[in-house]
């Protein structure tokens, strides 16, 4: 009986069938270099310099499910229920959990959101632009758009009388003043709004990440959801502010799924308000995935391409009670490793349900600000350099300056007088980029050796600049 019932619910073969985006546990795959296609808009190609010239962005998944403290949306799909809901921990099935869940918007009252705090916490942290859950699958809405009930300004949620209660405009704007670019994260997917989730079809209440039909067996009811999301699309793009981005996700919401939001046709709609606007169609590949975005990981080596790895302070993107977070040390080593590749950071912090963002990371963004307030200059507008990274030393430059960056992810390692830096480029001058004082070195086969003091404690890392001998 239990394997009839499993065999019922599987999902049509042509649902199963995601080449094009793999999904484990939440965590997406990322589309390889051969299938990425450079923009040929002057402006999309200018707006990508600027996005790989900003290296570190702060991404945030927030939403009334941070109430629970569980993992954002998943735990709605019964397709992931086995991992997605060992997180619940009360006695509860998983219809009146899904109803409880899509209830939480009556009870979200985050009266201690101060977005002025949250801006001036991450320019502190040496953030350059803010990645933020506009929507995600579950639907709710963080704006105030006029296409969903389901949202913070709606009626039914307690914060809609709050000054700030329009979250994304509030948010938007205090990193705008305070010099940082914004990007809105969206999901394709919208697990709340009935004509993509409906209990009207044959599978019943039996929900997973595709809506709840054939799309070419209901060509009017899927219609209907395109021009929804297009809709909201346009909305933030137009009513917004400065968006220096777009990034989707929910990946199996694609055409070769037979999902098809004829995407590329909202985002040329959405550039001629916002010139040069990126988009970032993840996992698909094609003119608008113009940069991909490893989860929860790091390439081996240089992709060739803009990415961007999107990777938790905690131990998951949404917040959760009581969570641990990466020491300064780790996200420090955790960037040197990501930038000498070519590639930038989003690392991610779930605000509490109260609006206040846990002391833990705030703590550990301070420390992050403190490193990168001496040595961002080895980090910002900088590009891949030969040998990108060796001997433990990684490299980067601005013109014909480079920079070797030695990290030191155990804090009891002793750093050495004499480091082995194995460019093999042209040097004229080797300094210290904290002190600028110029370095004794020593030209060696392969490479330099370069001499210092001996250091009574040990730095997160240290960074030697090697200038180029003069013309």
């Amino acid at each position: 009986m239990e394997d009839m019932e499993m065999q019922e619910n599987v999902p049509p073969a042509a649902e199963q069938e995601q080449p094009e985006e793999m999904v484990n546990q939440g965590v997406h795959n990322y589309s390889t270099k051969d299938r990425y296609v450079w923009p040929t808009d002057p402006a999309v190609l200018q707006k990508l310099e600027w996005f790989q010239d900003q290296k570190l962005g702060l991404m945030m998944h927030w939403g009334a499910y941070s109430q629970l403290g569980i993992v954002e949306s998943w735990a709605l799909s019964d397709q992931d229920a086995d991992w997605s809901r060992k997180c619940i921990d009360w006695e509860v099935t998983g219809e009146d959990f899904k109803k409880q869940y899509f209830d939480l918007n009556k009870t979200f009252n985050p009266i201690r959101f101060e977005p002025e705090k949250w801006a001036d916490i991450a320019k502190n942290a040496g953030v350059k632009y803010l990645l933020f859950t506009t929507k995600h699958h579950d639907g709710f809405c963080m704006w105030d758009t006029k296409y969903s009930d389901y949202k913070i300004t709606a009626e039914d949620c307690p914060f809609h009388t709050n000054h700030y209660a329009d979250i994304c405009a509030h948010l938007f704007e205090a990193f705008r003043k305070k010099d940082m670019g914004v990007i809105a994260y969206f999901s394709k997917a919208d697990w709340h709004i009935d004509s993509y989730w409906s209990d009207n079809y044959e599978r019943g209440s039996f929900q997973y990440r595709g809506p709840s039909y054939d799309p070419k067996e209901n060509p009017e009811e899927w219609e209907r959801f395109v021009t929804f999301t297009q809709n909201q699309i346009m909305e933030l793009a137009t009513h917004y502010g400065r968006l220096e981005g777009m990034w989707f996700d929910a990946g199996w919401v694609c055409a070769h799924n037979g999902q098809d939001i004829r995407l590329g046709e909202v985002i040329e709609r959405a550039r001629k308000y916002q010139p040069g606007m990126l988009c970032a169609d993840r996992t698909i590949g094609g003119p608008y995935e113009n940069y991909v975005t490893p989860e929860q990981c790091v390439p081996d080596e240089p992709l060739g391409i803009p990415w961007e790895s999107c990777i938790t302070l905690g131990t998951s993107f949404s917040f959760v009670y009581e969570d641990k977070y990466k020491s300064p040390r780790e996200v420090i080593c955790l960037l040197i490793d990501i930038v000498v590749k070519g590639g930038n950071l989003a690392i991610n912090v779930g605000p509490q349900p109260n609006g206040c963002l846990p002391r833990g990371a705030v703590e550990s963004l301070t420390g992050m600000g403190e490193w990168l307030s001496v040595y961002g200059e080895a980090i910002y507008g900088t590009r891949v350099c030969a040998p990108y990274k060796k001997d433990g030393i990684g490299f980067t430059k601005k013109g014909d300056t480079v920079y070797a960056i030695q990290p030191f992810p155990d804090e009891n390692t002793v750093p050495e007088t004499e480091v082995w830096i194995p460019y093999e480029g042209p040097v004229g001058r080797v300094l210290s980029l904290d002190t600028k004082e110029e370095l004794a070195w020593e030209a060696k086969e392969g490479g330099l050796v370069v001499k210092t003091e001996p250091l009574s404690q040990t730095p997160i890392a240290r960074v030697f600049v090697l200038e180029a001998p003069e013309r």
